[in-house]
């Protein structure tokens, strides 16, 4: 049987039109819109994701040789490239941003029937930031440095299925610590951030509220050592101990007690310092765990590399919100795509075999598990290296 709509109309389907519409009508985002609806820009700015398109009018103009496909994908024509940079410069950019968490509450059910890395119960989200770069002078509300811009992508990432749990966009100026005092987590959740996210106070207000965190101690730290444990003679746990911080602003943010465990990393040939409030786990687990923050690296590697989210479609902060919230729900749709397939997908490789096949006539799922029709034939076969997990 012949499929009658193309991959990528199949990928857009997995955003509930009704859902969609709701959306936009909750924003009153297609006020005054004259035709040009918000179904029709979301499609033509996801299509350029996908098909890592670098200008509006590379993206217009291949829609507009697709002819008779446009109707699967819910349009009546092509967009040309000004209505298309009018509608992302004025057009709401929360419309994208709760498209995005509303596909990202339809990704949490598949998610959680993937085997979890660690045993206990405890959900684990990571905390993390990365910055891209931009014109100061083109892009002259992105404020970073005096003679540079940047914006700032802040995201927390859920360990079970690691799919991006909450986001927010913010001029490179912003700090983080910033950023992550607005967040309120659930009680045992483990939080883990990088040494950039230093607040003994925030420590302190976790650790009353039952959140428990795994971060690096700084090397400036002052503190006594109230408790010592026993660590294994052989393993890479060269110290567990319980401080406090002796320091005179330290101590009176943070006067709870604290878990220190030094480290050596063979892989890196260094000594980590780790800091918890967790006492329950063993000193390897919590390394373990803090270890497995480095999958929010891998992300952001992934959405830098793999999705045209460098190369901004518009100069306004409006224009700039609507795209990396368009490329993060691409990004959650590849990840879905990923957690449905039958086939040992790598991200980016999953990635380039849509972007070839883009319009190709085939049933989705049927060409996710088996997308060369051979199962002798092996990925490994085919790309030299898999770029991310």
């Amino acid at each position: 049987m012949i499929q009658s709509t193309s991959l990528f109309a199949q990928i857009l389907g997995q955003v509930k039109r009704s859902d969609f519409e709701r959306i936009v009508s909750m924003h009153n985002a297609e006020y005054d819109s004259k035709g040009f609806s918000s179904w029709t820009q979301f499609s033509s700015m996801l299509f350029g994701q996908f098909a890592r398109c670098e200008s509006l009018r590379e993206i217009c103009h291949s829609l507009h040789t697709l002819n008779g496909k446009l109707s699967h994908l819910g349009l009546t024509k092509h967009p040309c490239p000004s209505t298309l940079a009018y509608a992302n410069e004025h057009r709401p950019w929360e419309v994208f941003r709760d498209v995005f968490f509303k596909v990202r509450g339809q990704c949490e059910d598949i998610a959680r029937l993937q085997k979890r890395k660690f045993r206990f119960h405890n959900p684990v989200e990571s905390m993390d930031a990365t910055l891209i770069p931009v014109c100061l002078s083109a892009f002259d509300w992105a404020h970073y440095r005096r003679a540079k811009g940047a914006v700032k992508l802040h995201l927390l990432l859920s360990h079970q299925g690691y799919l991006p749990k909450w986001a927010t966009i913010t001029t490179g100026k912003t700090h983080e610590v910033k950023v992550i005092k607005t967040l309120v987590f659930e009680p045992n959740t483990i939080v883990v951030i990088d040494r950039g996210y230093t607040d003994y106070r925030l420590y302190e207000s976790w650790t009353e509220q039952k959140v428990l965190f795994v971060t690096r101690l700084k090397d400036n730290a002052n503190y006594r050592v109230v408790e010592r444990r026993p660590v294994p003679e052989n393993g890479n746990v060269r110290s567990d101990q319980t401080i406090e911080f002796t320091g005179f602003y330290s101590q009176e943010k943070c006067s709870v007690p604290l878990r220190r465990i030094s480290y050596w990393d063979p892989e890196r040939k260094k000594r980590l310092v780790f800091l918890t409030n967790i006492f329950h786990l063993s000193a390897s687990t919590i390394t373990q765990i803090y270890k497995d923050r480095w999958q929010i690296e891998i992300f952001f590697r992934a959405i830098k590399q793999l999705l045209p989210v460098q190369t901004f479609l518009g100069t306004s902060q409006n224009a700039v919100q609507s795209q990396i919230w368009i490329a993060l729900t691409a990004m959650l749709l590849l990840k879905f795509l990923q957690m449905k397939s039958q086939f040992q997908w790598s991200l980016s490789n999953l990635l380039v075999m849509i972007r070839i096949n883009l319009l190709q006539y085939a049933n989705l799922w049927e060409w996710l598990s088996n997308p060369f029709g051979d199962s002798r034939i092996r990925l490994e076969d085919l790309f030299i290296r898999p770029l991310f997990a």
